[in-house]
């Protein structure tokens, strides 16, 4: 079975593999604890120093948050891509000029008068950036509420359509050096001010009962694809299956082609919502009618850059749902490294930079799109704590960009920043749990990093990072960026994550003193 790369690439991101052959020693992964730095130093080196890793580029540095000292540095100052990594920044950004309490809020809006129960105009549905919105746990029923708070506030006709709008965002809804065939993808969904189920969808793959005949495509949730073309058909049964899945950058429909072997077990693919305000609009207007609310006109959606008709200045709030405080955001979109939580976040920021700059006495000039606004408001935080642009380039809010850079100082930097503010321990909270929790669950268990550990782990095509806080055996408190990249993989391989992650047990098993 295959799917196109741009359904695929996302499998290769995560498990790499190359075409050497051949019987290979690598490093002993058992780790012994050291006393001294430079016992340190050397073990680390015999990582770093495998034959595998000749071509590949590794940039590390360990710094104590106790005294200040460096512990152990390689290439500290080689700008590498840093992938999830770089969430470490957006989320700085966002504590410092959001905070850890607000919440974010998704409107209905009117903007003529209820006379009688009956709104004399549209009736707007505006997302504002939550991207929790209908996830587990999390306003799963926001449209009831909303519906509920609108007949509370009267309202029970709309003599106008119904706008699902997510303009609040302006820009495109890809972030910026985000490769075109991550674009169908789950980890690549779109950005969108009004986001619901993380804009994701499950596309299953089932054969009919016999040969020739077409496969079935099922939607959860339905709705969810614009448009579907389906030519895939059911082949002889033990035949190999060939499921390929494509939509073209920009385009709203999926094409489905290829074989699935009859009897074969339905396959299911997580692929980007085309169209997430459409579908929020759609369950929104269900929602309504199961209210008992009558909508005269259309559902139709705004996005940026079309004109605001309905003057939205003007607006007054009939029904708000919230989404939960940022740190809680945070927490979930660092443990699992989910990137929509991190890409609206940025933007966020960035409308609330753009505001206060249009406020100020010297307003800039010209358009930004508010991402471009978070990273301008980033690389002015990253100058006021001493990160210079030569140090750290990051360009989107999630990492997958690849023209984010970053030096290994310069993640150090970083991290002892975040260490020391009001919000660190929270912050520190939230990353990964090494051998508990989100992307570090299982690794490194049954070692002295398990429950120690707190780090964000970087996963991309020819990349691992891994960004955090250990504390060593002896009760030093330290944080650590260790970073590879341009790596390929060889069959019969152990994961480069391994060493990264024995670096990290080194340690934390660390009995001397920075």
């Amino acid at each position: 079975m295959k799917l196109s790369p741009y359904l695929l690439w996302f499998c290769a991101a995560c498990v790499l593999s190359g075409g050497m052959a051949g019987t290979r020693v690598y490093a002993d992964t058992s780790i012994a604890a050291t006393t001294t730095r430079e016992q340190l130093a050397t073990a680390i080196d015999e990582q770093i120093q495998q034959p595998r890793f000749d071509a590949a580029s590794w940039g590390i540095a360990v710094v104590s948050l106790d005294t200040g000292r460096t512990l152990y540095a390689h290439d500290a100052d080689r700008l590498l891509q840093p992938a999830s990594t770089a969430k470490l920044y957006t989320a700085m950004l966002v504590l410092d000029t959001i905070g850890t309490d607000y919440r974010i809020p998704t409107q209905l809006l009117a903007t003529r008068q209820v006379i009688q129960g009956r709104l004399e105009g549209p009736l707007v549905l505006r997302g504002m950036g939550d991207p929790t919105l209908g996830t587990p746990g999390t306003n799963m029923d926001w449209a009831d509420q909303l519906a509920e708070q609108l007949v509370a506030s009267g309202v029970h006709e709309v003599q106008g359509d119904l706008v699902a709008d997510d303009s609040y965002f302006q820009g495109p809804p890809m972030g910026s050096g985000w490769e075109a065939r991550d674009l169908q993808s789950w980890f690549a969904a779109p950005a969108s001010a009004l986001s619901v189920q993380e804009n994701v969808a499950d596309l299953t793959v089932a054969p009919a009962n016999a040969p020739g005949h077409p496969a079935s495509l099922m939607l959860d949730p339905p709705g969810t694809l614009m448009h579907v073309v389906n030519n895939l058909e059911t082949s002889a049964r033990d035949s190999r299956s060939d499921i390929n899945l494509y939509r073209a950058p920009g385009n709203a429909s999926l094409y489905a082609f290829g074989t699935i072997a009859a009897h074969a077990e339905p396959q299911t693919y997580k692929l980007a919502m085309t169209d997430p305000a459409w579908y929020a609009g759609t369950r929104l207007r269900d929602a309504l009618e199961r209210h008992g609310v009558r909508i005269h006109g259309n559902l139709r959606v705004r996005h940026w850059p079309e004109p605001d008709n309905t003057d939205l200045s003007k607006a007054v709030v009939l029904a708000q749902v919230l989404s939960p405080p940022v740190m809680d955001i945070l927490d979930r979109g660092l443990k699992r490294s989910q990137n929509l939580y991190l890409q609206n976040l940025l933007q966020i920021a960035g409308v609330k930079a753009q505001a206060s700059a249009e406020q100020s006495s010297d307003p800039p000039n010209g358009f930004l799109s508010s991402d471009a606004w978070g990273i301008r408001a980033l690389r002015q935080l990253l100058d006021r704590i001493g990160i210079a642009p030569g140090m750290a380039q990051i360009e989107d809010g999630a990492g997958l960009s690849r023209q984010d850079l970053s030096t290994a100082n310069a993640m150090v930097q970083l991290l002892t920043y975040l260490a020391h503010q009001p919000y660190g321990d929270a912050l520190r909270n939230a990353l990964p749990s090494a051998g508990l929790d989100g992307t570090l669950e299982w690794r490194m268990r049954h070692t002295a990093a398990a429950d120690n550990v707190h780090a964000k782990t970087g996963s991309m095509g020819n990349v691992r990072c891994l960004a955090g806080y250990v504390t060593t055996a002896a009760g030093e408190h330290l944080a650590f960026a260790i970073m590879l990249n341009n790596f390929v993989r060889g069959e019969g391989e152990p994961s480069p994550s391994r060493s990264l992650d024995a670096m990290v047990e080194l340690l934390a098993e660390f009995r001397g003193k920075s």
